[in-house]
């Protein structure tokens, strides 16, 4: 119970300096608000995709670059605390261990999911609609959870062991790039073979395809299960990955 609320007061110091630089949300936010602006304006009309509003198809994908775009910022906070002695300092100090790097990934799961609600309710102002009741919701809601905990294991890695803030940063770099070589914008068949092949293996594809399933009200398949895999096998490696970082840094 002491870790908890240890935990819960770190995770309170890292909220309210989100609020007092909210740019932060918003810098997470843009690029993806554009991205989802310029191809449903723009590149819309010349994409088939089956569906009356490109939104519907393009939605899933510009949510998770939103959140592979959040987790670097979770790298800098990660990279700053360090820097600063702030890690060394609280282990001076009466306070569980794990209290200073849980705190952390909670604000990215916080931060994050801000910037998901953004974005989707900018969709639902383009036209975005969704049918199904509270439960298919409810599985979106904890896959993007689940997706936005395996990342955020990932940046810890970085943030702990990187020399130079553009290091512990830079990871995410092909993390917010992948939904572009998966069928996030357009289907795969429509893509050249290697492409296609590497396109339809990777963990993206399986996500995308699972969220748009769920949010159109269509039979998900075996897409879910390997979507959670991936998610899962990301997260176990990662996690074990950062501690053994951690247990080095400090």
């Amino acid at each position: 119970m002491t870790t908890l609320r240890h935990t819960g007061i770190l995770f309170g110091r890292s909220m309210r300096h989100i609020l007092r630089s909210p740019d932060t949300i918003i810098t997470v936010t843009i690029t993806p608000l554009v991205l989802m602006l310029l191809f449903v304006y723009v590149f819309g009309g010349a994409i088939r995709t089956g569906t009356d509003n490109y939104v519907q198809y393009l939605l899933p994908g510009i949510l998770l670059i939103a959140i592979a775009s959040g987790i670097s910022y979770t790298a800098f906070r990660l990279f700053t605390d360090v820097q600063q002695g702030l890690f060394t300092r609280f282990h001076s100090m009466p306070i569980g261990r794990s209290a200073i790097l849980w705190a952390h990934v909670l604000t990215s799961l916080v931060s994050n999911a801000v910037s998901v609600v953004i974005l989707i309710l900018v969709a639902v102002a383009m036209g975005f609609r969704s049918s199904v009741g509270v439960l298919p919701w409810l599985a979106v809601t904890g896959i993007l959870a689940l997706f936005t905990l395996a990342l955020t294991w990932l940046a810890v890695i970085p943030g702990l062991t990187a020399k130079s803030i553009d290091g512990a940063s830079a990871f995410a770099y092909p993390l917010i790039f992948l939904p572009f070589i998966s069928s996030a914008f357009v289907p795969t068949d429509t893509m050249p073979t290697p492409v296609r092949v590497f396109a339809e293996n990777q963990p993206v594809t399986s996500l995308v395809e699972t969220l748009q399933s769920l949010l159109n009200d269509r039979p998900v398949g075996s897409d879910i299960w390997v979507a959670l895999g991936w998610c899962v096998g990301i997260a176990v490696v990662a996690y074990l990955f950062a501690m053994r970082a951690y247990r080095r840094a400090t």
